[in-house]
Order: C-alpha cells, then structure tokens, then sequence
C-alpha cells in the first residue's frame, strides 16, 4: 500500500461528536425535506427556488446579477442556469443582458413573481416557525444562530483559489 508510516492517524470522532454529527444530518435532511414538501405542495417550487425569488425581491430593482445570485445562493453557476430557466418558463423571473459585460446577466424578479412570494411566504414562514423555531428556547436560537455562524465562516474561505459552488 505504499509508504504509510509517516501518516498521522485520523482525529476519529468521539461517541459523543458522533452522536451530535448524525443528530445534526437527520435534523438537516427532515428540515429540507418538509420545506420542500410544503414549498411543492403550496406553490410548486423546491426550496432552493424560494430562496432565489427571496434574494431577488431583497435586491435593489429587484435583480442581481447572476454570479452574484449563485454567491448569495451557494450553488453552482450551472445549477442557477437552471433554476432561473425554470423560474423565467413560469414567469417569475426573467433575465436581461449586462450591457457593461457583453458575458453578464442579470436576473429580474418580476410583478409576478412578487406576487408568488407574497401568496407563499406566510406558509413558509410558518413551516420554517413549526419546524424550527416554536421547538427551541430563546436561547438555543441565539445558541443555534451563534454556531451556524462559527461553522458557515469555516467553510467560506477569502482566498482566490477557494472551492465554492458559486465558482464552479
């Protein structure tokens, strides 16, 4: 197998890391899982479709460029290609040309689409409320939000070279 010896053993988690690991992925997965059920069943979008009408209706004008949508979003260019395509075939969303980058685009939430968010958000925000919040105390939120933000710092590295989705 080649020369192992001067590898360091693996940091294995501890009984205790283990257990809040798969805790963390089981919560994760159901979480998703229901927004995205509730999100199809109420207006026939995934929840990373929300999320993009979302950014969108908080943007200036109502659109953002598209890399700048992808970074906002966390997903991959060619993902976001698709998704908008969607959102544009369902009139939610269309996209227009940079004309200072003959390569650029941006994508322009439209009237309506608006009116989607504002049909779908009070049921989204109460399934988010349900699943989420009504479950933990004022602390654990402040807890929750504290690590979240401890560990999304962690994974989104400043340097040029770094490995995002947005940049693939």
């Amino acid at each position: 197998m080649g020369n192992m010896g001067d590898m360091t053993e693996p940091r294995w988690l501890t009984e205790e890391e283990q257990r809040v690991w798969r805790a963390y992925l089981h919560a994760t997965t159901l979480l998703e899982d229901h927004l995205d059920r509730q999100l199809q069943r109420d207006a026939g979008m995934p929840h990373v479709y929300y999320g993009l009408l979302v950014q969108l209706s908080q943007a200036p004008r109502r659109r953002l460029r598209m890399t700048e949508l992808a970074r906002s979003a966390k997903i991959t260019r060619s993902r976001l290609s698709h998704a908008i395509a969607r959102l544009e075939k369902n009139g939610w969303v269309r996209r227009e040309d940079c004309p200072s980058d003959k390569r650029g685009q941006f994508a322009q939430l439209t009237d309506e689409g608006m009116e989607v968010l504002r049909r779908n958000a009070p049921g989204h925000v109460a399934a988010v409320r349900q699943a989420m919040f009504d479950r933990l105390s004022p602390e654990q939120v402040e807890q929750l939000g504290a690590i979240m933000r401890v560990m999304a710092e962690g994974l989104e590295p400043t340097d040029a070279g770094a490995d995002l989705p947005w940049l693939r």
